[in-house]
């Protein structure tokens, strides 16, 4: 499938159904009067979040979407039949924005969240409300009216606790797909990773935490150089970065300046970024002897001084260090979910437009393994217990 995940779409809501014009005509009943029935209301745009979705793909097909009219009204003072709401499903994490003049409507980070967009115009009267003293046989009936519309603009940014930066070829792809059933593309060349992934770790029985890969990142990357500039948004949401840097050869060129490198390259795209917690996950290191790594090491000790993140040495070929890695995140996403006061991840409230309302419906998401994990494309492949 492929990875959409900016989209621009016309919403239209339903126009109300015109009042009707009609008089009680009985037998034995000459004067009935005005009996012309009301019309129904038009059908509303709402978004509704929803897990199973993980692309913007379908908007790229269908850019326009309009929900039906109200039915008119009709005689014996019969209220014509409001027409359904117009549903328009999207991922979970996308930010819906008016494309007029930018402003976030509502940020749509639970499952089965909904929010009405365009609400339907109302129907119009019929002509059994226009009878008075002095007119007893209206013929007049208001039409319906028209419902809203606009322009939105849909992005989408992943719902994920950890994020994994650096340089391409760090191992990033190699550790998610270690630590969860992520299964992302891995060869040994640059910019294998073309999309972001996502993988769930859970670290204890009652505890997980979810893991984004996103593109490799170069110099110049928020000046729009190389991939990871479009996807650097999907890591905003997280509450720690793995910064990956590998370490496979001293010969090679030197892995503190292509560390400072990314960093200044988080700080050049967004100062939330670089406030985040972050970890220095030295990759590759079983092509190291012990020597050779506490040489690396006193590198970063000795350049970045107070200002060295923890660090943690490791392989995913062996599987060095990976354990001790995975309960250390956890530990910190859980110190982050008890801080935000939120038992899963933190929401961000956003306003949502004058005169519009969301609607939500309290769901607990939850993530379940299945006995056979050959084909899933999610899920928990690995679990850490201690002994």
């Amino acid at each position: 499938m492929k990875f959409l995940d900016e989209a621009k779409i016309y919403l239209k809501s339903g126009d109300g159904g015109g009042g009707c014009i009609s008089f009680r005509r009985e037998k034995y009943i000459p004067f009935g009067g005005p009996d012309g029935g009301d019309g129904g209301r038009g059908g509303d745009v709402i978004f509704q979040a929803d897990g199973h979705l993980n692309t913007l793909i379908d908007f790229r097909y269908k850019q326009h979407f309009k929900a039906k009219r109200g039915t008119h009204g009709m005689g014996s003072q019969c209220t014509g039949a409001s027409a359904e709401a117009l549903i328009i499903k999207v991922p979970v994490g996308t930010i819906i924005r008016d494309d007029a003049d930018g402003t976030i409507l509502v940020d749509m980070v639970e499952d089965g969240q909904q929010f009405l967009a365009c609400k339907g115009g109302d129907g119009g009267r019929g002509n059994m409300h226009f009878k008075s003293s002095t007119n007893q046989a209206p013929r007049r009936a208001d039409p319906g009216f028209p419902g809203e519309e606009m322009w939105v603009r849909l992005e989408m940014k992943l719902l994920a606790d950890v994020g994994l930066v650096g340089m391409p070829n760090a191992g990033k792809s190699t550790l998610i797909s270690k630590v969860s059933a992520a299964k992302p593309k891995i060869a040994d060349y640059p910019f294998t990773t073309l999309q972001p992934n996502l993988g769930v770790v859970r670290v204890e029985m009652d505890h997980s935490f979810v893991m984004a890969d996103i593109p490799g990142l170069i110099k110049g990357a928020h000046e729009g150089h190389g991939l990871g500039m479009f996807f650097l948004k999907h890591i905003e949401r997280c509450a720690v970065l793995l910064h990956l840097v590998e370490i496979d050869s001293l010969e090679d060129d030197d892995p503190v300046s292509r560390f400072q490198t990314i960093e200044a390259e988080l700080a050049g795209y967004s100062e939330q970024l670089a406030q985040k917690p972050r970890i220095l996950v030295l990759s590759k290191a079983d092509l190291l002897g012990e020597e050779d790594r506490q040489v690396v090491l006193s590198w970063f000790k000795e350049r970045l001084g107070e200002a060295m993140p923890p660090v943690f040495i490791l392989s995913s070929a062996t599987g060095e260090g990976i354990e001790a890695l995975v309960y250390h995140v956890g530990g910190m996403v859980k110190q982050w979910r008890l801080k935000q006061g939120k038992v899963g991840h933190a929401l961000e409230d956003a306003p949502t437009r004058a005169g519009s309302k969301a609607l939500r419906d309290e769901h607990a998401p939850s993530w379940q393994d299945d006995d056979d994990d050959d084909d899933d494309d999610d899920g928990v492949e690995v679990i850490w217990v201690r002994e």
